[in-house]
């Protein structure tokens, strides 16, 4: 089977929402899935579990992640890597966006 291939500039896909995060799913296979998440400043995304492996990449602004029980600081570049099931949020204390990438 013939993976999907994706070429993309993040920056041109950024879109930003005052009611609500914007959320853009970027590509979907059988093994991967990668979202494109936009917040604007004070923002949130309540605790949840993922059921998959995840890794989030900050690309632009700065924000509060709650991995399982400890907050970290992160901005652009940051990365964070979470094993399926963890708990996490996320608050976005100045305009951010960030990929998240689901291993499947």
């Amino acid at each position: 089977m013939q993976e999907k291939v994706l070429s993309v500039n993040l920056c041109e896909k950024f879109q930003y929402a005052e009611k609500g995060i914007v959320s853009k799913t970027l590509f979907d296979s059988e093994k991967m899935k990668i979202v494109l998440f936009c917040f604007e400043e004070g923002q949130s995304l309540s605790e949840h579990q993922a059921p998959f492996n995840a890794q989030i990449v900050v690309i632009e602004g700065e924000g509060e992640f709650l991995l399982g029980k400890e907050t970290f600081k992160g901005a652009n570049g940051s990365l964070f890597v979470m094993p399926e099931g963890l708990i996490h949020a996320i608050k976005a204390t100045k305009r951010l966006s960030f990929v998240l990438t689901l291993i499947k």
